[in-house]
């Protein structure tokens, strides 16, 4: 076959290789959105117009890590050094409540430049094209947001994370900050870790491979188990925003008999006995 021949046939197979790859993602307009969630496989951004998200006061019990967590994230809208921050801890207490929170109010500061982007616990591998995707985008600011993170056993996905996070050749975008929740303060089960050092011919290297993914993470700040008097004052708190009504001795014994029969305090135990609540009144929830 000669040369002109195979030109039809070689530009054919470009086309259908053309076909069968996956589009390359595009930011999409950030004015129409602050939020975004981020799916691979095809890569793409789907913005959420209007964000679930608890206002700032109704996080009760977790005032220093509050302060702390805005602080850092007002830094960084700004363009100061910040750092990437793991939220561990105990469930229900308003870990990734607090993320909103602190993305809502720092981005109507700075008038809507900072740009929230939660990415799936599946898709970690793909962080390396996301970040390339936000790269070139140095007049806004992006928080990357991973909910639950956690690490199971023969799951190395780990390690594209921590190259991510610190020390791959790129290295992090200044525009871009990343912040995880976990139940897990080194993001992997004990007996993970555990098995690690009781089958390796180095013990103490083998769990810092396991463990140094935390260390990538220069906030960590940890949450634990209210006190009645916090649960107290959170059920309180919700009623005040939502106008429900009740005597405060009756609302006392309820909600303290709720949590009871839950065998747990936390701002998720309290947002359900208001959700209740609100029920038996005939009150919607705004």
């Amino acid at each position: 076959m000669t040369e002109p021949d195979l030109l039809p046939t070689l530009t054919r197979i470009a086309e259908a290789l053309e076909r069968l790859s996956p589009p390359m993602a595009k930011l999409p307009d950030t004015d129409a959105a602050s939020a975004f969630v981020w799916h691979a496989n095809p890569d793409r951004l789907d913005p959420v117009p209007d964000v679930n998200h608890v206002g700032m006061a109704l996080l009760q019990g977790i005032d220093r890590v509050r302060d702390i967590l805005t602080d850092n994230t007002r830094r960084f809208a700004t363009g100061l050094p910040a750092n990437n921050a793991l939220l561990w801890g105990a469930r229900g207490m308003g870990k990734s409540s607090l993320v909103k929170a602190a993305h809502a109010e720092v981005n109507a500061e700075v008038g809507g430049k900072l740009i929230l982007i939660e990415i799936h616990r599946e898709d970690i591998d793909s962080l390396p094209r996301l970040l390339h995707l936000l790269r070139p985008r140095p007049d806004q600011r992006f928080i990357l947001f991973c909910d639950d993170l956690s690490f199971d056993t023969d799951d190395t996905s780990y390690k594209s994370l921590k190259a991510v996070l610190e020390g791959g050749l790129e290295g992090r975008p200044d525009n871009v900050i990343f912040y995880a929740t976990s139940n897990r303060r080194h993001l992997m089960p004990r007996d993970m870790v555990d098995n690690e050092r009781a089958t390796a011919i180095n013990p103490g290297e083998a769990v810092e491979e396991k463990v140094s993914l935390s260390d990538r993470f220069g906030l960590w700040l940890g949450f634990h188990t209210c006190s009645q008097q916090e649960y107290l004052a959170m059920v309180r708190g919700y009623c005040a925003a939502h106008g429900l009504e009740m005597d405060d001795e009756t609302l006392r014994l309820e909600s303290v008999e709720w949590a009871t029969t839950r065998g747990a305090r936390s701002g998720r135990v309290a947002w359900q006995y208001i959700q209740d609540l609100a029920g038996r009144l005939g009150k919607p929830l705004g």
